[in-house]
C-alpha cells in the first residue's frame, strides 16, 4: 500500500529552524538524503522531493473552459507543504516507522496519509 509522508512548514517548524546552527541545518538536510537512500535500499521508496517556496507557486483554475492562473498562495497562509516521501509499504505501522525517521519528526511532526488506490476503477 502506498503512503505519503508530508513534511509541513509552519510557524512552529520555522521557529525551530531559526534556532539551529548552520551545522545542524546541514545535518538536517543530510538526514533527508540518508533517509531517501535507506528507503531506496529497503525497496519502499517511490518518490521524494522538497518543494520550492510557496511564493513561487502558480494557482490554476478553469472557468467556462478558460484556464486562469495567478501567482503564489494567499498571503494569510501560514502553513505549507515543504516536501514529501511517497513510499510503498505493507501497512500503516510500517509507514509510521519510516515517518519517524524523517529529521522533521524530531523537531515538529510529519503527517502520514494513505494514497487512494484507484487501480480498480474503470473509465
Amino acid at each position: 500500500m502506498k503512503y505519503l509522508i508530508l513534511i509541513q512548514s509552519n510557524p512552529q517548524s520555522l521557529a525551530v529552524w531559526e534556532t539551529l546552527s548552520e551545522q545542524q541545518r546541514e545535518d538536517f538536510g543530510r538526514g533527508h538524503l540518508r533517509l531517501t537512500q535507506e528507503m531506496s535500499e529497503a525497496g519502499v521508496h517511490v518518490a521524494s522531493e522538497g518543494l520550492g517556496d510557496p511564493a513561487l507557486a502558480t494557482q490554476v483554475s478553469v472557468r467556462d473552459g478558460k484556464t486562469i492562473t495567478s501567482d503564489g498562495p494567499y498571503a494569510e497562509v501560514k502553513e505549507h507543504l515543504a516536501g514529501f516521501y511517497l513510499i510503498d509499504v505493507a501497512d500503516l505501522d510500517e509507514a509510521v516507522a519510516w515517518a519517524a525517521k524523517a529529521p522533521d519528526a524530531a523537531y515538529t511532526r510529519v503527517e502520514v496519509r494513505p494514497v487512494l488506490d484507484m487501480s480498480t476503477w474503470e473509465l
